[in-house]
């Protein structure tokens, strides 16, 4: 394996430097496109994003040159959020009181999940108090990255995990629904027509509400604001009945592949023991989180009678956005799983620094 990766290396070394980004971004996005054909011919769970997710993270143990520049991610998230309000329609809004007790089911979820993985990272993993907590909060990476270093805690460390953990959720919970509920995830993104088919109206429209709803975004400093903005811009013209339209499939499909590239380079220029060691120990915190997901949502299954599924997806703390997709290719209620993620990152956010303070002040001085 040594010599492959030395052969490797070698080969592509001149795409090494940062002046070559967005060559190394045509590396990834083959060998991601790669990965999405052999999960297409293995009929495996969304092809279109587990399988450049996958095929990258081999690149990135392979110490292959491949990046994602920031400047690609947003439009590609736009989209994305796009589609995703497509899918809110004016009957959800009198089903918005059924979510209630499972909203406040969310908050219990958050303190049981929080106070194991915390634990786990604490007792397990060996890392010092302000980076196991903020690495075990289940909110978004870059809150908990920001928090965790103003209060000592090593970024590094809670970036990775939290990647770690965004990628393994979303890489085995398809296969976790299919063996709880049965529910297979569609192989191919078949909302909306072909690029080719669908009139001029609807590029319009994409255009218009994915930039009308980055600059709603971004004023009313919402989470993700380059998918949440476009998300309600999008949700508002079709729960009014303005337009039906949808993003035509070939560019959901792109986001998707570019999306589920950008996860799986994360780990590009990590070291090799460094990423055995922050992904064994994500496995173990991995296995935790989905299994008291588990839990809750058949727990609330019984007691609220929400459908497991509905829960399982929005009770799991993966990404917003890629948790939203498989919402989306399962023909699960959009708004239901989203509204979920959207409280829980909020919840976190905003309280886990309060938090750590009173758990800095119970345990005292080391």
């Amino acid at each position: 394996m040594s010599a492959v990766r030395g052969w490797l290396a070698k080969a592509l070394e001149p795409l090494a430097p940062k002046r070559f980004a967005y060559a190394r971004f045509a590396l990834a996005l083959a060998i991601g496109l790669l990965g999405a054909v052999v999960f297409l011919r293995l009929s495996l769970p969304l092809p279109w994003m587990l399988g450049p997710l996958a095929a990258c993270l081999g690149a990135s143990l392979l110490r292959l040159p491949v990046t994602v520049p920031g400047i690609v991610r947003p439009p590609m998230t736009m989209l994305v959020g796009v589609l995703l309000g497509a899918s809110f329609t004016p009957g959800m809004v009198a089903g918005i009181a059924d979510w209630l007790p499972s909203l406040l089911g969310l908050m219990v979820f958050l303190l049981v999940a929080a106070a194991a993985c915390v634990t786990y990272f604490y007792r397990v993993a060996g890392f010092d108090l302000p980076t196991a907590y903020f690495a075990g909060m289940p909110g978004g990476l870059i809150e908990m990255v920001t928090l965790g270093q103003a209060k000592g805690g090593d970024p590094r460390i809670i970036a990775l995990i939290h990647s770690s953990r965004i990628m393994l959720i979303v890489f085995s919970l398809p296969f976790v629904l299919d063996v709880v509920t049965g529910e297979k995830v569609i192989a191919r993104p078949t909302n909306g027509l072909s690029v080719f088919d669908a009139p001029w109206s609807v590029e319009v429209w994409l255009v218009v509400t994915g930039l009308v709803g980055i600059v709603l975004g971004r004023m009313l400093r919402l989470p993700a604001p380059y998918l949440m903005g476009p998300m309600l811009a999008s949700a508002a013209v079709h729960l009014t009945g303005i337009t039906e339209f949808r993003p035509p499939y070939e560019l959901v499909a792109a986001a998707q592949l570019v999306l589920g590239t950008a996860l799986g380079c994360r780990f590009a220029g990590t070291r090799l023991t460094e990423i055995a060691r922050i992904l064994g120990l994500a496995l173990g915190s991995t296995a935790i989180l989905l299994s008291i997901t588990l839990g809750f949502s058949l727990g609330l299954n019984r007691l609220i009678g929400l459908p497991v599924l509905d829960l399982l997806l929005a009770y799991s703390p993966g990404g917003l956005t890629e948790t939203s997709l498989i919402a989306l290719a399962l023909h699960v209620e959009v708004a239901f799983v989203a509204t979920h993620h959207v409280t829980r990152v909020f919840l976190v956010m905003t309280t886990a620094g309060l938090v750590f303070r009173l758990v800095e002040k119970f345990r005292g001085p080391s």
